[in-house]
């Protein structure tokens, strides 16, 4: 056999070679937790097998996890390459890491939400196969749309677990109806909020820097404000959120904190975007290309941040419902709060850096570019809105998810660029109907007059040509026609629809999965 042909072989059987590699690494980390769980004395006995169960879908709960939700803290800085597919994943899965273990607290609520009531369950024995049938049902959903390319929420995940097992448990006055409403409010809530908030700083920043005659000038004056505004944000939403398992305080305190951190900031960051900006100026760097290399250090301290934010508080979805099992085994009793063991604490860390590692780059290439195209601009507002809707969201008391706030501002930033894209597109025809018939290199000096104008003299310049020109008379039908013609889709529809979808079964699907498990996890227990 020739050379060749062995290398045509081993390339087309690289693809088996890396998916084998990923389950066998998976099959040796749950082989793992089941060697040591089965080693676990509890209550004088040597062997629990449902906690060795329970710990097994533990461990593949937050690999699924790392898979799936963890991309969208770091998808939006690797899609507009502040960071390569590599940093972004050494990054999310240290802090991601160091959040779990370092701030993601001693005691975790057994019943998510409070969907359903636990008096109702009188059985100890019930209450652990209700947590087994949810933890699991809540997994399988999330590897489900890891597969298909969709970021959705753990947190609904395993809410709908939790409520499908309780209904199939005790029936459906068991739910607590109201938070289940909130819960899908929240389905709107967070990605419009997120949206609004992502696309109001990107225009803030387009006409702070983008639409201004010196681009450089203008951010040194901007960025050092936003950098600052962007600690504020982060230093209040890990002192509320990241840090509340070891230090609880009111969101007045936690604001103050973050202003004292924004202030340290900009003092610190000012003097040195302005000796990168008169760098890039002495470099003939193009001003859209300075400017953006400008976001790129923030966005990597953006990632990094909630990455560690999530991580103190996305790991109870993986252990919450396990801690609950571990807690409920050895006191023979059901509790609203269970203490998480360091054992525990532990598979959930190590389980969300392993799916991240394994399984988490075919998520954050889909958040990072295939929903739409991001530079750093664009993904820092997403970062922003990240942080500033989950601090609005706590003081409201509205129920909502890192995913749907992030991907929402995806969407957002999206949207916004296709109406600019619009708005400037029907401009530029305004001028060529105006100029109808006039020398075509005139025209064309207008049009680049008004392409580098700034926002102001833009709109002087149009309001000049509407005085000077009657308005053509264009039916309702005829308006809408024209507006297709400069519709430019920069959000991907077919990620867009299918996002949505999966948004809005994640807590059906998961419940109705989570009864079947439920069911067949009593039948199999019952003599």
């Amino acid at each position: 056999m020739e050379f060749r042909d062995i290398n045509d072989i081993e390339n087309a059987t690289s693809r088996g070679r890396k998916e084998m590699f990923r389950f066998g690494t998976v099959i040796l980390f749950i082989t793992l937790i089941l060697l040591f769980t089965s080693s676990l004395p509890v209550n004088n006995a040597t062997l629990s097998v449902e906690l060795v169960v329970a710990a097994m879908i533990g461990g593949y709960m937050a690999l699924n996890i790392g898979a799936n939700d963890v991309a969208n803290n770091v998808g939006p800085a690797v899609g507009s390459k502040a960071l390569t597919l590599t940093g972004a994943i050494i990054i999310a899965a240290i802090f991601e890491s160091s959040g779990a273990l370092i701030a993601g607290g001693d005691v975790v609520s057994t019943i998510k939400k409070g969907i359903i009531d636990p008096v109702l369950i009188s059985d100890p024995e019930t209450f652990i196969w209700l947590m087994m049938a949810a933890l699991l049902a809540g997994a399988i959903w999330l590897n489900i749309a890891t597969a298909i390319g969709a970021p959705v929420s753990t947190t609904h995940s395993i809410v709908g677990g939790v409520l499908g097992a309780g209904i199939a448990a005790a029936g459906w006055q068991i739910a607590n109806w109201d938070k289940m409403g909130a819960i899908a409010a929240s389905w709107v809530i967070s990605p419009v909020i997120g949206g609004i908030i992502a696309a109001g700083f990107l225009m803030w920043i387009k006409r702070g820097i983008t639409y201004r005659e010196n681009m450089i000038d203008a951010a040194k004056k901007l960025l050092p404000l936003l950098i600052a505004i962007m600690a504020w944000s982060f230093a209040t939403y890990l002192v509320l959120k990241g840090l509340k398992h070891l230090w609880k305080v009111d969101f007045l305190t936690a604001a103050l904190i973050g202003l004292g951190v924004a202030v340290a900031v900009y003092l610190l960051v000012k003097p040195q975007i302005q000796r990168q900006a008169d760098q890039m100026q002495l470099q003939m760097i193009t001003p859209k290309a300075a400017v953006n290399s400008m976001f790129t250090i923030p966005l990597i301290f953006a990632a990094a941040l909630l990455s560690f934010a999530h991580g103190a508080n996305d790991v109870a979805n993986a252990v919450g419902p396990l801690a609950a099992i571990h807690d409920s085994i050895q006191h023979h009793g059901i509790s609203t709060k269970a203490e998480i063991p360091l054992w525990i604490m532990l598979i959930g860390a190590i389980g969300i850096s392993l799916g991240l590692l394994l399984f988490g780059p075919k998520l954050i290439r889909t958040v990072g570019s295939e929903i739409t195209e991001l530079d750093q601009m664009r993904a820092f507002s997403i970062a922003m809105a990240a942080a500033i809707t989950v601090i609005i969201a706590s003081q409201l008391g509205l129920p909502v998810s890192s995913t749907h706030i992030a991907v929402g501002g995806i969407f957002g930033v999206g949207f916004l660029r296709e109406y600019l894209k619009r708005s400037y597109a029907k401009a530029i025809q305004e001028i060529r109907d105006h100029h109808q018939g006039a020398d075509e290199e005139m025209v064309e000096q207008f049009i680049k007059r008004f392409s580098s104008a700034s926002l102001a003299e833009k709109k002087f310049l149009l309001s000049q040509l509407k005085s000077k020109t009657a308005e053509i008379s264009l039916s309702k039908k005829e308006r809408k026609s024209l507006n297709k013609v400069y519709q430019k889709e920069l959000v991907k529809r077919s990620a867009f629809l299918k996002i949505v979808a999966a948004w809005l079964i994640t807590v059906p699907a998961s419940a109705l999965l989570a009864a079947l498990f439920y069911f067949a996890i009593r039948g199999m227990m019952l003599p």
